[in-house]
This record gives structure tokens, sequence and C-alpha cells, in this order.
């Protein structure tokens, strides 16, 4: 009877006319961004942040969210037209999106991600009503040495189950901790890391840090790479869009198989949808009775990896609601978003705040419908957008990150944080240094040290507190084994090539 009160609850708030406004806007703006190469969902919610401080905070969350996953439905588009992906996951679907589109099937490649986008969505967001709650009213019960246990699994893990070097991710996870160090001191008071700077005795804006390292280092590395012309693209038109019943049929399961995949990796830290969406199309890759096909234009090849990178958005909010862990870099700024607004996320956020929590959920249903009305109907007008002037756009953006982030505190040093950030930012895109794991040390690093240093006050300095609860030592154990396992991967392969040389 609960969950249908807190249900109704939800769909009250998600309904009114201001959330369905923001609803909408959301999605679209991030349907848009997601079509336009380079930009991407991380860049925009991170611009837009300072927007966000003066609404109201569903309001806010509801925006920001439909912006993150109305990319993964325009971030197709790109990869289907033009064999160029407007995001990062949707990376694998340019394999057989773009030769579908050469063969004269561009329209049915559209559609076809889209309806499985939706199917995707919605089976994330039913698992998020059903399995956030759970976990909410299981860990309302955690103290402060297994708060420590779950934020250190959660750092380890996206920086080690991520792709690219484990040592760099590591390295990038201690730096954002440092650097969520500086400021006042919480139990003492006493300045740490200011360098004389007044200006950071409330330490560095989430705001700055994460518009300059996602949205002015994004801006300055494609204008290093392009010469901001316009792409040429094919038109779409509506009646192209339909699927036959054999593709339909031939979709089915890649669908089931891509959308469980992609829920799996968007619940565990580190993984998100970039992996899961080349996962599941290796997976269908390897079921295929003709895996040759694949690369040449087959509808599977777009389905499975659509489908799961969608789902994997959705069910990453799952642990940044519940235990307020978030999973990649979008998860961590919209965690950044809810404590701007004065909102402690975690199993508290479910309990005590069930409005928010029910209406943001809702939300995601009426935005998985707004998405598949937008791209359907709409698509041959997004299709023009990718026409516009990059150079343009980009200066248009970099103004705005300036005003946005100088109208949060009226501070000109902001304004100098973003700059140095941007520029620490494209050396780090150059260095192939991760930015995410930065971003999440620096959230999470504030409160790993608050439960560390709580837990071993409580013990009077004996570490052995984090492994005497069987719900800490499980996590520590986990840890130290996913630790080793991203380590042992690189000295591994590194082996094999020692051995595999001539003497």
């Amino acid at each position: 009877m609960n969950f249908l009160s807190d249900f109704q609850a939800g769909l009250g708030i998600a309904l009114q006319f201001d959330n369905l406004l923001y609803c909408f806007a959301g999605v679209a703006l991030g349907t848009v961004i997601g079509m336009l190469p380079g930009i991407g969902a991380l860049s925009t919610i991170s611009m837009l942040l300072p927007l966000t401080f003066y609404m109201e905070p569903t309001g806010a969350i509801i925006m920001l969210a439909g912006i993150f996953y109305g990319a993964q439905y325009g971030g197709s588009t790109a990869s289907i037209l033009m064999n160029i992906p407007g995001t990062a996951t949707n990376a694998v679907t340019c394999l057989d999106g773009y030769p579908m589109a050469k063969n004269g099937r561009a329209g049915v490649a559209l559609g076809m991600t889209t309806i499985v986008s939706f199917i995707g969505g919605s089976f994330s967001i039913l698992l998020l009503m059903f399995l956030a709650p759970l976990i909410a009213d299981v860990a309302i019960s955690f103290q402060a040495p297994e708060y420590f246990a779950v934020i250190l699994f959660g750092l380890v893990a996206a920086s080690t189950m991520a792709s690219g070097s484990v040592v760099k991710g590591l390295a990038m996870v201690t730096v954002g901790i440092v650097l969520g160090l500086v400021g006042l001191d919480l139990n003492t008071g006493v300045p740490r890391f200011q360098f004389g700077f007044v200006e950071m005795s409330d330490g560095l804006s989430i705001v700055a840090l994460a518009m300059g390292l996602f949205g002015v280092a994004e801006i300055l590395y494609n204008l290093m790479n392009t010469d901001g012309s316009p792409f040429k693209v094919q038109d779409v038109t509506m009646r192209s869009l339909m699927p036959t019943r054999q593709d339909v049929k031939t979709a089915t399961a890649p669908t089931i198989r891509g959308m469980i995949i992609g829920a799996a990796c968007g619940i565990l830290p580190g993984t998100g949808a970039t992996i899961a969406s080349f996962l599941s199309y290796a997976t269908e890759k390897r079921l295929s009775r003709h895996p040759e096909k694949f690369g040449t234009g087959i509808i599977e090849g777009i389905a499975a990896p659509e489908a799961a990178n969608n789902a994997s958005v959705q069910s990453a909010f799952i642990p940044t609601l519940s235990l307020g862990i978030p999973g990649d870099a979008v998860m961590a700024v919209m965690l950044g978003a809810l404590m701007i607004h004065g909102i402690a996320p975690g199993p508290a956020l479910v309990t005590q705040q069930p409005e928010l929590f029910w209406g943001l959920i809702m939300s995601f249903w009426i935005g998985n419908l707004f998405l598949l009305l937008l791209n359907l109907p709409l698509i041959g007008l997004f299709v023009r957008i990718l026409k516009i002037p990059y150079d343009a756009l980009y200066i248009a953006m970099l103004v705005f990150i300036c005003l946005g982030v100088y109208s949060i505190r009226n501070n000109v040093f902001d304004i100098f944080v973003v700059v140095f950030f941007g520029i620490v930012g494209v050396a780090m895109i150059l260095g192939r240094y991760p930015a995410a794991p930065l971003l999440l040390g620096f959230l999470l690093g504030p409160m790993l040290e608050e439960n560390m240093r709580r837990a071993l006050l409580v013990s009077r300095g004996d570490f052995s507190i984090f492994v005497h609860g069987p719900v800490s030592a499980t996590f520590i154990v986990l840890s130290v084994l996913v630790l080793a396992y991203g380590l042992g991967r690189p000295a591994m392969g590194f082996l094999q090539k020692m051995r595999s040389r001539p003497a």
C-alpha cells in the first residue's frame, strides 16, 4: 500500500506543469546535444549546473537527468548518418548503423534505435522502482565503517574496471581526493591546501571543477581537431523510419539480452554505458550463427548496444540514489547537483524525501515517452541541426560557461578555476588520463575521510573496526580483489608479451 501511495505521489509531482516543462526541455536538449559530436551530456550538464542553482531541487534533477538519458537517444543519429558517434556510448553503433545507412536503410536504423532505446530504458526504470528502495532500507542501518567500505569500493571499482590504464585511473582518483580536502578541516576548522587564497576556504567549487574538466576541456580539444564547418548528412523521412516485421523479429532477442547486460553494467561502479554497449555487441556476435555479417549493416548490431546503453544510463541511478555512490562521472555531477541544493544523497533521500525520489522516477517514464514522440516524427528536423557551424556553437558555449560559474558566487576567482582546470583537462585528454575518476574522488573523498575519522574515533584508533562487521568486511575484501584484478591485467599482458618475444 505504501508503494502505491508513493507511486501516486511521485506521478503527481512529475505531472506538475513546471516539472513537465523541465523534463521536456531536458530530453529535447539532450537529444540535440547527443547528436552533435564532441559535446556530450557530461559537458552540457556541467555547464547547466549554475542554472539549476536557482531552480527547485526536483525540477533541477529532472532536467539534468533528462539531458543524460536524452543524449543516448540522440547520439545514435550521428553514429548512423555520419559514422561519428555523438557520445562515446554510441561508438559501437557505427559498426552496423553506418553500413545500414549506406545500404539505404538509415531510416530503419534510426527508427529501431529509438524503439529499443525506449525498451531498454523502461526495463531499468522498473528495476530502479523496486531495487533502490530495498537497497536504501538495508543501507539506512549502515554506520561509519560500512559507509567507508562502500565508498572505498566505489572508488576502486570506478578507477580499475573502466577502460584505459588502471594506474592512471588510480592516480586520478588520488588527485581528486586531495582536491576534495581543500578548505577547512571538518573537525578542527584548520585551513588545508589553500596556498594563501581566502577564496578556497570553502573548498573548490564542484561546478567550476566539472565545467573546467568536461566543458572547457572538451570544447578546446574539439576546436583543436575540427575546422568548424558543418557536417554533410543525408535527409531522413518519417516513412523510412518504420522497420519491417522481420526486423522486429530479428531484433527482439538481442534487445532483451542487451537491456539485461546494460542494467547490470549500470549498477556496477566503474563500468557504465560504454562498456555495456561494447559488451552487448560482442555477446551478440559470439552467439550469432553468422558472425561474419556483423559490421556489414545488420539490425542485431544496433539493437543490442542501443538497448544496453540506455538501460545502463537509467540503472546507474540505483546506486547513486540509494547509496549515494555514483558509478560514473555523470552520476557524480548529478550527486553534486543534489549537494548544491542541500540534499544529502543516499538512503535518507529515499526514505526521508520520497517526493523527490518518486517524482524523479515518474519523470523518467514521462521523459522516455517524450523521447519516443520527439525522435520518431521530428527526426528530419533534428538531422538538420547537424548542419550548425561548430565554430559559432563553441564560442557561445564558452561565454555561457564563464557567465554561469560567475553567477553562483559572484566571484571572479571561480572563472580562473574553470580556465585552469580546462587547460588541465586538455592536457589529461592528450595524455589519456581519465577525468571521471578525478571527479569521483573529488566528490567522494570528503565523505571517505569523514566516515574513516568517525569510525576511528569510535574505535580509538583501531583499524580493525573496518573488518568487524560483515558488510564492511565484505566490501573491503571486494575492494582488494577488484584492485588486484585491475592491476593484474596489465601485468599478465606484459608477461605474455615478454614470453612471445624471440630469444
